[in-house]
């Protein structure tokens, strides 16, 4: 069974920054294609960013240029770099292994961790 666990998240003002982790258990962890995920209040959950196991990355629109994924294979982490930060990206934010580039999400959720971006 795969733990995920995300960190990093917090209060930030208009035009900051934060970067978000996420631990996940198991040595499948370097196979595996990641993915960001965000839900904000009475929205469906949507995937933002992705990452394969070769360091190829995917973004959505709404996030292109701002926000950058990455992973460190050796500490089974993925992290989110989160700039130029506005009102519109509070979310909770989660973590998720993918069935393909930008796929469908494989295993249960983590806790996610609250971003709120408000002056």
């Amino acid at each position: 069974q795969v733990q995920l666990v995300e960190s990093g998240g917090g209060l930030v003002q208009p035009g900051g920054s934060l970067k978000l982790s996420c631990a996940v258990s198991g040595s499948i962890f370097r196979l595996s294609i990641m993915g960001w995920y965000r839900q904000a209040p009475g929205s469906q959950r949507d995937l933002v960013a992705s990452i394969t196991s070769g360091g190829s990355t995917n973004y959505a629109d709404s996030v292109k240029g701002r926000f950058t994924i990455s992973r460190d294979n050796a500490k089974n982490t993925v992290y989110l770099q989160m700039n130029s930060l506005k009102p519109e990206d509070t979310a909770v934010y989660y973590c998720n292994r993918l069935t393909s580039t930008w796929g469908r999400p494989l295993d249960y959720w983590g806790q996610g961790t609250q971003v709120t971006v408000s002056s």
